[in-house]
């Protein structure tokens, strides 16, 4: 995903306020499931019990600040996909700089919050494997 940093991203110092990584690393994460061919209202409204995505846990390095007008570009990749839960890596870059690393693990659940195993064929899809 490739963003602009607005005025609205920055701190009074002209650098990305730091909560704004996460607001993009949400984007990026919805358009990877978009590329992916996976539709998250239609997971939450199929079944009898639905399926949903949640974070559960962030690593995050901050390595270097973007600044207002940088483009920046977001990229998103499964790491491990199976059970109740995916590990997605997550890197922010400038150009050909790292400015953010960041290990995301997402929860399977049902519409009422509970864990659920995340089908097969579809851990398949995140993995790169249909």
């Amino acid at each position: 995903l490739t963003q602009r940093v607005y005025y609205e991203d920055t701190d009074f110092s002209g650098a990305v306020y730091h909560a704004r990584y996460l607001h993009f690393m949400e984007r990026a994460r919805t358009d990877y499931l978009r590329c992916l061919g996976v539709e998250q209202s239609a997971l939450f409204e199929s079944s009898d019990e639905g399926l949903a995505f949640m974070v559960h846990r962030m690593e995050i390095d901050f390595k270097a600040p973007a600044r207002m007008d940088d483009i920046i570009m977001v990229r998103t990749r499964t790491e491990k996909a199976g059970g109740a839960k995916m590990v997605l890596q997550q890197e922010i870059m400038r150009d050909d700089r790292l400015l953010i690393a960041a290990k995301v693990v997402i929860a399977v659940v049902n519409r009422n919050g509970r864990p659920r195993r995340l089908p097969e064929t579809l851990a398949a899809q995140f993995l790169g494997e249909t």
